[in-house]
Order: C-alpha cells, then sequence, then structure tokens
C-alpha cells in the first residue's frame, strides 16, 4: 500500500526547536509513522509535554535541553540518539529564526548571528549525524528554510538572508552527501506558531495576511510536520537536494512590517 512508503518503524530522529510549534508537531508526526524522537531545545517543561505525546504513540522519546546557540551542544544530539537507541536515521534542523530590523539597525554581528542560528546550528547537526547515518541504512535530512529565503521585503534582511544560506546549504550537502544520505528543506509561510501570537489577537492584521495568501489562510505546523514526513520517509526516497515550498502559495510577503522609506539628507 501507498501508506506504508510513508511509515518510519524503527528509525530515530532528532528535532531541534522541539518544544513547541513547528518542532513539536513534527516530533509528533514522526512518531505517529513509528519513529523514536531525540527532542532538543532550551525549555525542559516543554520538552517533556511533547515527549508524552510521542508516547502516547507508542514511541521513545529522550529530552535533552539545550542551549541551541551552542554548536557543540547541537552536535551532541547526534551521540546522544546512537547512545539511546542504537542508531540515527532522521534529522530535522528546525531551530532557528530572526527578530526583523530595519537594514540600518542591522550590524554585522547582528548579520553574522542569524546565519550561526540557521545554519551554522544546521551544519554542526549534520556533519556529526552523518557517521551514525552511514553505518546503517543511509538517512534523510530536513532543514526548516522560508518563504522569506526567496522572497523580498522590508525589515527581513537578516532573516532572509540566512535562510536563503540554508537553502543553498541544502543543495550543497545534497549532493556531498548522495546517494546514501538525501537532503531537503521546507521554505515555510506564515504558520501559527507563538511566533504569530499577536496575530491571532488582531483580526486585522489576520484577514491582512490571508488576504495576500492564496490559499486564503494561515498554515498550520501540521502542514509542515506533513512535509517533514514525506521527505524523511520511503514516500520521498527519489527527492534530494530540493526545497519544498509549504506556503500557502505566496509570491509576495503577507506581513508588511511598516517601514518607511529612508529620506534623503538625513543624518544618523
Amino acid at each position: 500500500m501507498i501508506l506504508d512508503r510513508f511509515k518510519v518503524d524503527g528509525r530515530v530522529a532528532v528535532v531541534t526547536g522541539a518544544g513547541r510549534g513547528i518542532g513539536a508537531a513534527t516530533a509528533v508526526a514522526l512518531a505517529e509513522a513509528g519513529a523514536h524522537v531525540v527532542l532538543s531545545a532550551r525549555h525542559a517543561g516543554q520538552l517533556q509535554k511533547v515527549a508524552a505525546q510521542v508516547e502516547e504513540a507508542g514511541r521513545r522519546a529522550l529530552v535533552v535541553p539545550a542551549d541551541l546557540m551552542d554548536l557543540q551542544a547541537v552536535a551532541a544530539l547526534a551521540d546522544a540518539a546512537q547512545e539511546e537507541f542504537g542508531r540515527l536515521d532522521i534529522v530535522v534542523n528546525n531551530v532557528g529564526g530572526t527578530i526583523p530590523n530595519a537594514l540600518l539597525d542591522t550590524d554585522s554581528d547582528y548579520l553574522e548571528e542569524a546565519f550561526h542560528f540557521n545554519v551554522s546550528t544546521a551544519h554542526a547537526l549534520v556533519r556529526a549525524a552523518v557517521p551514525h547515518m552511514l553505518a546503517h541504512d543511509g538517512g534523510s535530512v530536513v532543514n526548516i528554510s522560508s518563504v522569506m529565503g526567496r522572497l523580498s521585503g522590508r525589515g527581513y534582511l537578516a532573516y532572509g538572508t540566512a535562510k536563503a544560506a540554508l537553502a543553498h546549504y541544502t543543495r550543497l550537502a545534497a549532493r556531498d552527501l548522495s546517494p546514501h544520505v538525501r537532503v531537503n528543506a521546507i521554505a515555510v509561510g506564515s504558520v501559527m506558531t507563538s511566533a504569530l501570537e499577536f496575530v491571532a489577537s488582531d483580526e486585522a492584521v489576520k484577514a491582512s495576511m490571508e488576504s495576500v495568501t492564496p490559499l486564503g489562510g494561515i498554515g498550520d505546523p501540521q502542514d509542515i510536520a506533513a512535509a517533514v514526513l514525506y521527505l524523511s520517509s520511503k514516500a520521498g526516497s527519489y527527492v534530494t537536494g530540493k526545497v519544498l515550498e509549504v506556503d500557502g502559495g505566496l509570491d509576495q510577503p503577507n506581513l508588511d512590517l511598516g517601514l518607511p522609506d529612508l529620506n534623503l539628507g538625513e543624518k544618523s
């Protein structure tokens, strides 16, 4: 049956940023499809709640609270999976993000921090995970990028640049690691997570975002989790080096930050 290709029975996944939102939904989806999951994020309490859902699905969860800006802590998740479960098959690089900022307020340190959080963390985990994947049947990496990695909008310079870098990292890593490790990414649109809580409380902003989105709504974390499962499972076994756009059809940013034009003659 075709649905069997979406099963990941006996596989082991590492999901970063797994305490809430897309990461939590992804961890639970992978568990429901058969995988044991290593969960990591900063807050242990959030991870424990997700772990309980993983266990309700009949799978095991390993909770690893960590500051994932620390590249050694991120890389250590691969060894933690090996030690706890004896293998590692799936990596979901979900941790990331950067607060929007005007260009003149985005200094070089801010830009480098965005790159570190969105790209360097992913590379640290991939590099640590690949030897464990090669020891068995290979594996799959899914990087969570963003629609802002391909669209332009004011205020998104650091975030969009970092996510664009992650998308191209995906293509390059896929070539380096083929044929045994597949590497893909998801360009995520606006998804109703804690980062968009203000949208839910402002009907005018929400309506504006929905009107710009061709499918007329804001995404759900499970929309992304389903795409991760596809790319992680045999269903996506002939896909590598690709960026899957799960964004409601966006061809322009749907959240205008309202940054004004710069004024000629204005001094800092």
